[in-house]
């Protein structure tokens, strides 16, 4: 990256204006939203997340979900707990590799995901009410582009 200006000056920093602190504010505007919403399905929006994460079929395992969402293993057992208990997921043992334990939604768990993405979208919809389409494509825009950019561990050349 050449000629890079920063657009953040650490001498010029204030909570309220931080990027970071308003995308965290944001998320968890929505999260809190989500969770009311949750509470008569008995789950939280971490939960619904992971619940909604092996639906998709793009991820099986406990490890797979930590590094997506960021989450602390002994976080995720938990949650993987509670939503085996409840009797959303079930844990198998992988046939090739028994030390590997995949996920998978039960049938409960299948019927709670279908009505997951209706009950996120009537939360996004509350809260983007005062928003174009235009806006939240934008908005979309700019946050695909900020998950794509690569960054080396905060050592970039910075002018």
């Amino acid at each position: 990256m050449t000629n890079f200006k920063k657009m953040f000056p650490s001498g010029s920093w204030c909570i309220e204006e931080s990027v970071g602190y308003l995308l965290k504010r944001s998320q968890i505007k929505l999260a809190k939203s989500v969770d009311i919403d949750l509470a008569a399905h008995d789950i939280t929006h971490a939960q619904g997340s992971i619940v909604l994460m092996l639906y998709s079929g793009n991820y099986s395992t406990a490890a797979e979900l930590a590094r997506e969402l960021y989450i602390d293993s002994a976080s995720i057992t938990r949650m993987l707990d509670r939503l085996e208990k409840r009797g959303l997921i079930m844990r198998m043992p992988r046939g090739d590799d028994r030390r590997v334990i995949n996920l998978k939604l039960t049938d409960e768990g299948n019927r709670l995901a279908e009505q997951l993405p209706t009950l996120y979208s009537a939360v996004l919809n509350r809260h983007f009410i005062d928003f174009s389409a235009e806006e939240v494509a934008t908005l979309k825009t700019l946050l695909r582009k900020l998950l794509a950019t690569e960054v080396a561990d905060g050592k970039q050349d910075m002018k």
